[in-house]
């Protein structure tokens, strides 16, 4: 397995790790680490689902399933960021497909396929569910959880976040999403967010680079609760979804969800 596929376009440059979960290990501009470093950060997958997932217990129609709890008392950010991929499609200087099959323990058979495209002031990521045909239908989520630095270390200012939800969802005592709308608070924050017209949260370090986030999803996590990072998640439904906004996939309905950011140098 390649340990490290490099991407560059113009003075973007991104490292991506297949072996790694195919987490986004590094995206530099201009020399600049955006992406704070360590092998718990970069920028991970979260499939076949996202955020906590109660006492780790997720039913599919009639049947319970039972996921390790890795977060207690919550099974958290999906299994396939443990797991090692394969090249889907030859890589070139600035696009790169990966897969990976779902497994154990994750119990029904599925397919995850994460595309990467980048060009000098942006970034775009697709990530894709599919069940084999024959297979059974399963409810998925999907997103991604970038760690970005709050300083980019050059002197200059910590990241300001600007966003506008249409609601918040309330976080009950267990972290969990209460099933409750409220007005959006302000932060700090490890809430999760709805913007009905689609995913649109900005990230400016003063004087230094703005950078944009949005996806056609609704769904966003934003978590800036530690001082090294924030962190700004599109993904296809809220915390504990696999229970609360189950999203079947199914042989011919597979579920795909993308985000595009987009930079830019300021000062």
């Amino acid at each position: 397995m390649q340990n490290e596929t490099k991407l560059t376009a113009g003075d973007a440059e991104l490292t991506l790790e297949p072996g790694h979960g195919c987490r986004i290990a590094s995206l530099k501009v201009a020399g600049t680490e955006l992406l704070r470093q360590g092998e718990r950060f970069g920028a991970f997958l979260m499939v076949p689902w996202a955020g906590r997932t109660e006492n780790g217990v997720f039913r599919n129609g009639g049947v319970t399933h039972q996921l390790p709890v890795d977060a207690p008392p919550h099974a958290i950010h999906g299994t396939v960021r443990h797991t090692a991929w394969q090249e889907a499609s030859p890589a070139t200087d600035t696009t790169a497909s990966y897969h990976v099959d779902l497994a154990d323990p994750w119990p029904y058979q599925g397919k995850v396929t994460h595309t990467v495209e980048l060009a000098p002031h942006s970034l775009k990521l697709t990530l894709s569910v599919e069940v084999p045909a024959g297979g059974d239908s399963f409810p998925a989520q999907a997103g991604w959880h970038p760690w970005w630095n709050r300083n980019l270390g050059n002197g200059g200012q910590d990241v300001e976040l600007s966003f506008r939800a249409g609601w918040q969802e309330e976080r009950g005592d267990n972290h969990l999403p209460t099933g409750n709308r409220i007005t959006p608070k302000p932060g700090p924050w490890d809430d999760c967010f709805g913007m009905p017209d689609g995913v649109d949260v900005t990230l400016t370090w003063p004087g230094e680079l703005r950078l944009n986030i949005q996806s056609p999803t609704q769904w966003v996590v934003v978590y800036d609760e530690q001082p090294e990072a924030v962190c700004v998640e599109p993904q296809s439904g809220p915390p504990n979804g696999l229970n609360t906004t189950p999203r079947l996939v199914t042989p011919i309905d597979p579920l795909e969800i993308s985000t595009l950011w987009t930079w830019h140098r300021i000062g």
